[in-house]
């Protein structure tokens, strides 16, 4: 069935499922395979799930509501710029970068929601089938919408970008993120700039941090640029307001309720392109403002009166030694409890044993969980090193942390936000 045809029956159904679990009646459901399952097995139960249509690529059972294709990935994918060349009306700005990209898309959403109907990725729907399943989402009538697209390998970025085709792209940093697919920290640049190249390509406005180095270089008469200092566009300074954010844009002083200043460049990037779409600076204020961070991202808690940084969601070298930097401003004792950094392929020695030696100039009590840091373990007065989670929890559970601030942060197959409930 060609993709024409194919979108004819999309528009008749409600929406797009590829989980049987969780399917709508009226869906048009996509019988993906993985590594472990093949989608096609349980195409006949989505239909009597309630699913209008199954799209297969391998089952023989004959149906009529079957729709047969040679490849059920490259359908929906080929599907998902169908739809995106429908959309009009709508702007899509494309997202990626090693560290920031959710927290950057769901400010910029809360802005430009001010004014505009606009629809952002759900979660983290970011790769080769996030990124389909986002785009197929996004109603014709939508103002704006905000497409995240996250990468372990190069060409993947290009790949997704000439699904999306956006018409505007943000690159939030060049971070040691998937050093293991990419090759090391030359290809993450490589394969990040992917969208900028696509928009140049295509001469469509890049947004970019001028005080980045590696960014600058992109810079045309077609950028949106923000920082600090020089000739950007859009001149930020930050503030010291307690434990948050706050921003300062010409008089304007914009409060937020994130921590940490590695939200400061996310936070002006979110703020220049509402700017640049001609919000008010009030509506601004207000959308930063109601924005507080969740699902394990920079959350601030309260908890028997210790402050505590559940930044759990993620971890690599780029954004640990940021956060580490970020918490050591916090006046009052302070304890770090730090997961392994994963994916890091062969550069993993090196990048974990910089934490530790970070940890030792430092003189800062530490808890270090997973097998990566426990094979770097060494004798000293102010770090703990643990191989397993239990080992941590004991650890706890025997001696309570009197410390006033803790940071919680590890990759996300590390679990740290596990450790919290112990605290």
């Amino acid at each position: 069935m060609i993709t024409s045809q194919l979108y004819d029956l999309f528009i008749k159904c409600n929406g797009v499922s590829t989980d049987t679990r969780t399917i709508k009646k009226g869906n048009l459901f996509f019988s993906l395979k993985g590594e472990n399952f093949d989608g096609n097995k349980y195409a006949l139960e989505a239909i009597k799930k309630g699913a209008k249509y199954a799209v297969v690529d391998r089952e023989k059972i004959e149906n009529p509501n079957f729709i047969k294709v040679d490849d059920v990935l490259n359908s929906l994918q080929k599907l998902s710029t169908f739809h995106r060349l429908k959309l009009s009306k709508t702007k899509i700005i494309a997202i990626t970068g090693s560290n920031g990209k959710t927290t950057t898309k769901e400010l910029i959403k809360n802005i430009l929601n001010e004014k505009y109907k606009t629809t952002a990725t759900k979660g983290n729907l970011n790769n080769h089938i996030g990124v389909p399943l986002t785009l197929l989402q996004i109603d014709k009538n939508s103002d704006f919408a905000i497409v995240e697209m996250g990468a372990n390998h190069i060409g993947e970025i290009e790949f997704l970008t000439n699904l999306i085709k956006p018409d505007i792209g943000y690159i939030t940093n060049f971070g040691k993120a998937h050093l293991d697919g990419f090759g090391g920290i030359k290809g993450v640049i490589q394969g990040k700039s992917e969208l900028y190249n696509w928009l140049l390509k295509n001469n469509k406005p890049i947004l970019i941090n001028s005080d980045d180095t590696i960014q600058s270089n992109f810079i045309n008469s077609n950028s949106i640029t923000f920082g600090i200092k020089g000739k950007a566009k859009f001149i930020f300074k930050e503030e010291n307001n307690g434990d948050f954010l706050t921003v300062k844009y010409n008089k304007n002083k914009i409060d937020s309720n994130l921590i940490g200043s590695y939200n400061f460049n996310n936070i002006q990037a979110a703020i220049t392109l509402g700017l640049y779409f001609k919000i008010e600076i009030k509506s601004i204020k207000n959308a930063i403002k109601n924005f507080t961070p969740k699902n394990n991202r920079s959350q601030y808690i309260i908890r028997n009166n210790k402050k505590i940084i559940l930044d759990a969601y993620n971890a690599n070298p780029t954004s640990m030694h940021l956060a580490i930097d970020s918490f050591l401003k916090y006046s009052g004792s302070k304890i770090l409890i730090l997961g392994d950094m994963l994916e890091l392929g062969k550069y993993s020695k090196k990048e974990h044993q910089s934490i530790i030696d970070k940890l030792d100039k430092i003189k800062i009590k530490a808890f270090l969980l997973g097998n990566e840091f426990y094979k770097l373990q060494k004798q000293s007065i102010t770090v703990l090193f643990f191989k397993t989670k239990n080992d941590l929890i004991s650890e706890i559970i025997k001696n309570k942390i009197e410390e006033k601030n803790i940071l919680i942060k590890g990759s996300r197959g590390m679990k740290m936000e596990e450790v919290l409930e112990v605290i």
